[in-house]
C-alpha cells in the first residue's frame, strides 16, 4: 500500500478518549498508556500491573503537577482467549507491552461508532477526535505502523496476531486484501510509536458523545469541514 492510496482511501482517523481528556491532550499531545505510566512516574509493581497484565478497569493517573489522565480498561481482552490466538512465542505479556507502546487510532467512523455503542462505554460521555490523515502520515511516518485486526480484542472469534500483525503502510497487503474484505475491515488500525506530541496540529475537531449521540463540539480547527465528526 502506497501513502497515497492510504490517505485517499481513508482521509480521516478516529480516536476516542476519556470524558474531559482534551485539555490534557492539547498540552501533552495523545500519550500511549506507556507514555503517560512515563509521565506520571508511575513503576515498581503498580507499573507491571498496567503495562503488562490485563487491566479489567480503566485507572485514573493523578500528580499535583498534571491534569489528570485515565488509561483505559481492557475488556475486549481474555487471557486464556489470547494465549490460543498469539503466535511467534508471544505471551500475553508481550501482547500487553507491545498494545502499550503505541497510540492507536481507527480508520473507519463505523469502528469508532461501534466502540462508543459498546456495553462498556455507551452509559458515559466520550472525547471523540477527528484527525486528518495526511499531516499525521507526513510528521510520523517512519513510526506508523497498520494492524489487519482489531488488536486489542479478543471477541467475537479472535484473529491470529504476532510480531508481524502490526505492518508499516508499504508492507501493508491492502491489494491482496481487498479481494475478500470491504474497506472498512481491510485496514482496521493506524499505530504510532509511543507519543504524537504534535496531535493538535492534525486534529480536525473534537465532539463529546454518548451511546449514539453526540452531545455538542468541545473544538473545532478552522480547517475542518462540516463532515469532520464521528
Amino acid at each position: 500500500m502506497t501513502e497515497e492510496e492510504l490517505i485517499s482511501l481513508y482521509p480521516r482517523l478516529y480516536h476516542m478518549a476519556h470524558d474531559g481528556a482534551w485539555q490534557a491532550i492539547q498540552q501533552h499531545g495523545l500519550l500511549s498508556a506507556s507514555a503517560l505510566l512515563d509521565l506520571y512516574k508511575i513503576d515498581g509493581d503498580e507499573r507491571y500491573a498496567l503495562e503488562s497484565q490485563r487491566r479489567p478497569d480503566s485507572v485514573s493517573l493523578k500528580s499535583k503537577n498534571l491534569l489528570g489522565a485515565v488509561i483505559r480498561d481492557q475488556k475486549p481482552m481474555q487471557d486464556h482467549l489470547l494465549q490460543r490466538c498469539l503466535k511467534d512465542g508471544l505471551t500475553p505479556k508481550d501482547w500487553y507491552e507491545i498494545l502499550n507502546s503505541r497510540s492507536f487510532f481507527w480508520l473507519s467512523a463505523a469502528r469508532i461508532w461501534r466502540l462508543l455503542k459498546a456495553k462498556a462505554y455507551r452509559g458515559a460521555p466520550q472525547t471523540v477526535l477527528t484527525i486528518d490523515t495526511a499531516g499525521l502520515v507526513a510528521a510520523h511516518r517512519d513510526r506508523i505502523w497498520l494492524s489487519p485486526i482489531n488488536s486489542g480484542s479478543t471477541l467475537f472469534n479472535p484473529q491470529p496476531r504476532g510480531n508481524g500483525t502490526f505492518q508499516r503502510v508499504a508492507e501493508f497487503p491492502f491489494h491482496d486484501r481487498s479481494k475478500s474484505r470491504s474497506k472498512e475491515n481491510n485496514v482496521v488500525e493506524l499505530v504510532i510509536d509511543h507519543s504524537v506530541p504534535n496531535l493538535i496540529e492534525h486534529v480536525l475537531a473534537v465532539h463529546r458523545v454518548e451511546g449514539e449521540k453526540v452531545l455538542g463540539e468541545i473544538w473545532r480547527s478552522d480547517r475542518a469541514t462540516n463532515a469532520d465528526r464521528p
